[in-house]
């Protein structure tokens, strides 16, 4: 991406260095490099995703950072311009519709953190917290990405930033509150599905976001929505449980599949427009 001279963002708190306290963290099957893939997109309260995952057992164990401090320096900076890229992308769009977009704040932290939604470590991966509508990041997991998850590059950084914006801008719509009271009486089954649609309209904007980026910055470089579109690949249900034990479960799934996540990421980054990121209406086999 070609970000000289864009500016960052002074909306970010940086708590690296500061215990988050006792944690409800995540263990088993691979700590950091699997958990993470399978929780780091989820919208809302982390621990709500934490206590819904089957066969994922608490602990107090959070993940020690193996970043450098240049390495930590340059994701801190890559970060912060990512989210003023956002902030002004999404003002934009928020204006043209007659409504005032609230930016985010974005917590820097290693280890664990103390979130308006609770407790937790690294090991659940980047979240947003819509009681706080604060974006919570460890850097080591731009670092999980490159080194474990074949994710890596700046294009698939700035779309998992983009991506937890992307719920921050299902919380201003009224979609984030409006599932969240669905699920709590809807089975299992019913849940993972609208969970699954609210996911990949966060994707479709975080697609959104590039269209518009790109317009505004001309940031975008060859190969850098191809970067995108493997991170997202890398993240889909049916890889990662396959991954995890060797077959899937669609009924499950709670972030979409593979191609799924491809698909919408990639439709709003073709189209740029809000209104093309309806995931509730279709009939959900044709997500």
């Amino acid at each position: 991406m070609r970000l000289d001279g864009r500016r960052s963002s002074s909306n970010v708190e940086d708590r690296r260095g500061i215990s988050g306290g006792k944690v409800a963290g995540i263990g088993g099957i691979g700590g950091l490099i699997i958990t993470a893939l399978v929780i780091w997109l989820a919208g809302g309260n982390p621990l709500d995703v934490i206590n819904q995952s089957g066969g994922l057992t608490g602990s107090n164990q959070a993940v020690e950072s193996t970043l450098s401090p240049e390495k930590e320096k340059q994701y801190e900076e890559f970060a912060k311009i990512i989210l003023a890229g956002t902030e002004d992308v999404w003002t934009e769009e928020f204006n043209k519709m007659g409504m005032t977009y609230r930016n985010p704040k974005m917590v820097l932290y290693t280890g664990s953190v103390q979130s308006g939604c609770g407790n937790a470590t690294s090991a659940v991966g980047p979240f947003y917290c819509s009681a706080d509508e604060t974006l919570y990041i460890d850097l080591s997991f731009f670092e999980e990405m490159d080194k474990n998850m074949d994710a890596g590059g700046d294009f698939a950084y700035a779309y998992v930033i983009a991506h937890e914006v992307g719920h921050h801008v299902q919380h201003l719509l009224g979609t984030l509150d409006q599932t969240h009271n669905a699920r709590r009486t809807m089975s299992e089954k019913e849940s993972n599905q609208v969970s699954v649609r609210t996911e990949l309209q966060a994707d479709y904007y975080a697609g959104v976001w590039a269209y518009h980026d790109n317009r505004k910055f001309n940031s975008l470089e060859p190969g850098d929505i191809e970067e995108g579109l493997n991170a997202a690949s890398k993240i889909g249900d049916d890889y990662l449980q396959k991954q995890a034990q060797g077959y899937a479960v669609p009924e499950t799934f709670n972030h979409g599949t593979s191609a799924q996540r491809v698909r919408w990421l990639k439709k709003g980054a073709s189209t740029g427009t809000i209104a093309g990121g309806d995931t509730f209406s279709p009939d959900y086999n044709s997500l």
